[in-house]
């Protein structure tokens, strides 16, 4: 099929190329031309495994780009919605992108299109889509619009796109139906996963990807009510990491105890410094904000949002406890992108950790292997300084911070880092390490739901008051309870 994805974002480029590698026809577009040229010369804009590969395999062939919305429109069947939809003011979606896009499509429309959504929006913009497409030209009958909404995680976009846990369709009329299972049919018949040519993923439980087909109003409110439902996980999880820390449990086994019940799953069991990213802290909103339109007071979902802001500032508090003061020191930072395996600094938790650090008077080695050129805008801080790896980050460094789950961090050489650090200190905001495979490398390890582990050459310090000794390098000890 002839399909054109409009948006080269990270939902839109990884949506296109997976397209093309389903066997249809794709024009790929975006009004940056930039873009648009170094795409077409082969360069790869986001960080996101297996996409350079399918970028070399179908471009040029199955796969092109276009700064033409209307070229786009003209040469296919099928057009997907796939432009950002941020957080406005006020709190909910701004959908001016989506419309500005339906203006451009209208006056393009020759023939019968479908016009798919697969941007992140909320319940009802299906209907608002197809009135804005009539009221801007487009003929009554020569459209049909329905929702698909995309269930992707940056850094795993590719196979989640291929191995979904689900396709959802939201139709309202059988054609969209049917040519929606027709884009999909290499995934729900599994053709493609006998392909012998598919990207290889070995975790998949399904021989055919499972598809829901709902009204287009049902899929909207599945994908809000999703994002919502895992922020919602992570901050339970956090709020019990935070009792688990008072009282001297440990979060990990709380973790594989509660995960273990088939009801409720291990995954987003994960505590830590809070979610970001470009989706959940704007869908958890504009999910509130719908509900209040709706008369619906969802005060689940504010306690949600802060707790997970109330997640970073006691990092921060930690970070000070463990240090006594601030001003002056400089800390080693792992970690810029909002998760690992991404190079998206958007709403991460890590930049806003360090921005709190810098304020009080802190200077920072950073260090993360995607995300630098990203966070050097959102960091223009002359007391930040950029990394080659984790151990130039820790020289000379009062404490080292983890704030992204890499996993080049999680197999770090702690011998070598307790040499490079000034303090023996390591905080960790992703519990990427057992308490005594750092305490038996000589470091201090502040964690997230577990008590303060200490070397046993420096066990005296626990005897000691929270403000902390100079022993023969100074180290605190931290109240427990935070």
């Amino acid at each position: 099929m002839r399909i054109a994805v409009i948006g080269s974002g990270y939902v839109g480029l990884v949506s296109a190329a997976c397209f093309a590698e389903l066997g249809h026809e794709v024009i790929s577009v975006d009004n940056d031309r930039a873009k648009i040229a170094a795409l077409q010369r082969g360069e790869v804009p986001i960080h996101e495994r297996f996409l350079p590969e399918l970028l070399t395999r179908h471009r040029g062939r199955l796969l092109h780009f276009s700064a033409s919305v209307a070229e786009a429109v003209d040469k296919s069947e099928a057009i997907f919605i796939t432009v950002g939809t941020p957080q406005s003011e006020t709190g909910e979606a701004d959908l001016s992108f989506v419309e500005a896009v339906a203006h451009e499509i209208a006056s393009a429309i020759h023939g019968s299109k479908l016009i798919i959504d697969k941007s992140t929006v909320p319940v009802r913009t299906c209907e608002s889509l197809r009135k804005t497409l009539l009221l801007t030209g487009a003929q009554p009958g020569s459209f049909s619009v329905a929702s698909n909404p995309e269930f992707l995680r940056e850094g795993t976009a590719v196979t989640d796109f291929l191995y979904p846990d689900r396709i959802v369709i939201g139709v309202d009329d059988d054609l969209s139906a049917s040519v929606l299972h027709e884009i999909y049919q290499p995934l729900t018949t599994g053709s493609y996963y006998n392909s012998g040519s598919a990207i290889p993923f070995n975790e998949y439980v399904h021989r055919r990807a499972p598809i829901i087909v709902t009204n287009a109003k049902s899929a909207e409110l599945i994908k809000h009510a999703s994002n919502a439902f895992l922020a919602m996980k992570i901050s339970f999880i956090n709020a019990v990491a935070n009792i688990s820390e008072s009282v001297g449990a440990d979060i990990e086994q709380v973790c594989a105890g509660i995960g273990s019940d088939s009801r409720i799953g291990p995954k987003f069991l994960n505590a830590g410094i809070g979610y970001g990213g470009s989706c959940f802290p704007k869908d958890v909103q504009a999910f509130y904000v719908v509900a209040n339109q709706c008369n619906y007071e969802f005060g689940l979902l504010t306690e949600v949002m802060r707790i997970n802001a109330d997640q970073r500032r006691r990092f921060v508090k930690k970070v000070r406890n463990a240090l006594w003061t601030l001003r002056g020191k400089q800390l080693a930072v792992l970690g810029l992108a909002f998760k690992g395996d991404t190079d998206d600094v958007r709403e991460s938790p890590a930049i806003a950790i360090i921005r709190d650090l810098l304020k009080e008077g802190v200077r920072v080695r950073v260090y993360d292997p995607a995300a630098i050129p990203n966070a050097r805008a959102a960091l223009s801080n002359s007391s930040v300084v950029y990394a080659s790896d984790p151990y130039d980050a820790a020289a000379g460094c009062n404490a080292l911070l983890i704030l992204t789950e890499w996993k080049e961090f999680a197999s770090l050489d702690l011998r070598r880092l307790r040499s490079l650090l000034k303090y023996p200190i390591v905080i960790d905001g992703r519990n990427l390490y057992q308490t005594d495979q750092m305490t038996s490398a000589g470091l201090i390890y502040h964690s997230v739901g577990r008590s303060v582990g200490i070397p046993e050459h420096l066990s005296s310090i626990a005897d000691q008051t929270e403000v902390g000794l100079q022993l023969p390098v100074p180290v605190m000890r931290p109240a427990v309870g935070l």
